[in-house]
């Protein structure tokens, strides 16, 4: 990964400025801003065939949400006929000949809701509830959410993508539940795929449990867990990726194999080396296809103060 030849980061060429009250730290950013436009060319590159692979889970009522979140609910808010009994747009409706009316709807829960990128701020560590940069709960947190390293500092990713199919490399359809995913699988995985790792690249990890997830609640606790361990994000960091993602709750092994360390994980990637994570990606069509090189597009969503941003990647052969 190389700085943009003429000085600017990625966040310069894709316009990612900042939001009025708000303004971006280089501390605060994750190391995707580094790439530049030669990064970004190349990746663009990728897209052969023009077929276009769908990594979103989605969002309905009553889908599973791990309990540290609230459930996803949406409802309607104003509807037709809700409008025309209750009279209380007539205003600004004028004559309406016509009749118009509207549905609309309210949604609450989490920006940590189906598939979603956790923002540099999200996960905090030691007695000061610090999170990326050594920026702390005691003086960077509102009312509103961090005040720094939270979504709204995210930028685009147009990168090169790499899916690594792990339960293909083990012969299941998918992996049993809490398996600790080892660097060596990694590197086995991507020699019997014939893939590499490169700087500046969004990886994404296949544990087989989107065959399960929001199918069979009962399989899907059977196979829960799954998930990398400490020196996986680590062996990734060092080649210099800038997102790590997985097909399920935590991209790591839960529960974590260090008991002094719940979430070894995501401290290494999110707090001590700026790289971002995706969780719930839908990679079971690249899996069935065999696609593992790819052009990956994610735009999150710019929440000032959120810890994260729901997003609808995609994957372009």
């Amino acid at each position: 990964m190389t700085e943009a030849t003429d000085g600017k980061g990625l966040a310069e060429h894709l316009h990612l400025r900042d939001l009025p009250g708000a303004s971006y730290a280089d501390d605060e950013l994750g190391i995707v801003h580094r790439s530049g436009p030669s990064e970004l060319l190349a990746a663009l590159s990728l897209a052969k065939t023009g077929q276009i692979y769908d990594l979103d889970s989605g969002r309905w009522p009553g889908m599973p949400v791990i309990p540290v979140h609230p459930p996803f609910i949406i409802t309607s808010y104003r509807s037709p006929r809700g409008v025309r009994n209750q009279g209380d747009l007539d205003d600004w409706r004028g004559e309406n000949r016509v009749n118009m009316a509207l549905n609309t709807e309210i949604i609450i829960g989490t920006v940590h809701t189906g598939t979603h990128l956790d923002a540099l701020s999200h996960i905090t560590c030691g007695g000061d509830d610090h999170w990326r940069s050594g920026y702390s709960a005691a003086d960077n947190l509102g009312d509103f959410g961090p005040l720094t390293a939270e979504s709204s500092s995210i930028p685009p990713f147009i990168c090169r993508g790499v899916m690594v199919d792990i339960a293909a490399y083990k012969g299941v359809e998918i992996l049993e539940g809490e398996y600790l995913i080892t660097a060596d699988d990694v590197t086995g995985a991507l020699e019997q795929q014939g893939t590499e790792v490169r700087a500046g690249d969004a990886v994404l990890i296949r544990t087989g449990y989107m065959k399960a997830w929001g199918v069979d609640e009962e399989r899907a606790a059977r196979h829960f867990g799954a998930g990398i361990g400490h020196d996986v994000a680590v062996y990734l960091a060092d080649r210099g990726v800038v997102l790590v993602g997985g097909d399920n709750e935590t991209v790591e092994r839960n529960p974590s194999p260090d008991p002094e360390n719940p979430h070894p994980v995501h401290i290494e990637l999110l707090i001590e080396r700026g790289i971002h994570l995706m969780e719930l990606a839908h990679v079971e069509d690249l899996a069935r296809d065999g696609v593992h090189e790819f052009l990956f597009i994610c735009l999150p969503l710019r929440i000032k103060g959120a810890t994260g941003s729901m997003v609808r990647p995609i994957a372009i052969a």
